[in-house]
Formats: C-alpha cells, structure tokens, sequence
C-alpha cells in the first residue's frame, strides 16, 4: 500500500494561486464585463483561500483568518449589488455588455 499524502499549506497556496491567475487571465484578456466581473470574485476567493490556509497552518492555530474571510465575503456581498447595479444601468443605456463600447461614458 502506498502512504497517504497529507494536504500541506503549500498545496492550498498552489491552488489559491492558481485560482487568482485564472480570475486575472480574466479580468485581462476577456471584454465580457459580466466574465471579467467573475474574475473579480474568483480573485477575491482566492485571497479567502490563502487567508483561511495561513490562519490553519500558522505557528498557533487560531481564528484571525476566518474572522478577516468573514469581513471580506461581507464587503464582496456589498460588491455584488453595487456592481449587478451598475451592469444593469450600462446595459440599459448602451445595450451592451461588451468593455470595447462603453469606452465613452458621455450622455
């Protein structure tokens, strides 16, 4: 039987950044703003990720990691509805969601 491998700190770091790399690719190369909107909150989750990770594996365990996601998820929440807010008002003025033709915010 082979041992079973133990799941270390520099494996959720590994996927934390390979989850903000993938939000970045996102964010830079995508003209969707609802995708690039994802990339955003995949970034965010992703700082979460290692928040939680560096709060579990540190010298004393403790909870400063979990209570720090806790504020951040509530701030993402906050940015949620700001930004679906701010989507639906540029779809509803340009019609489109494309970045490449809301360059010019002029009425």
């Amino acid at each position: 039987m082979e041992p079973v491998t133990q799941i270390t700190l520099n494996h959720y770091l590994a996927l934390s950044g390979v989850l903000f790399m993938i939000g970045l690719i996102g964010v830079m190369l995508r003209r969707n703003i609802i995708v690039i909107y994802m990339g955003l909150e995949l970034m965010l989750n992703a700082a979460n990720l290692a928040l939680v990770a560096f709060s579990r594996f540190g010298a004393a365990p403790n909870l400063d990691g979990q209570v720090m996601v806790f504020f951040i998820i509530t701030v993402a929440a906050a940015e949620v509805a700001v930004g679906l807010a701010l989507m639906v008002a540029l779809y509803r003025l340009k019609q489109t969601t494309n970045t490449g033709d809301l360059t010019s915010l002029k009425f």
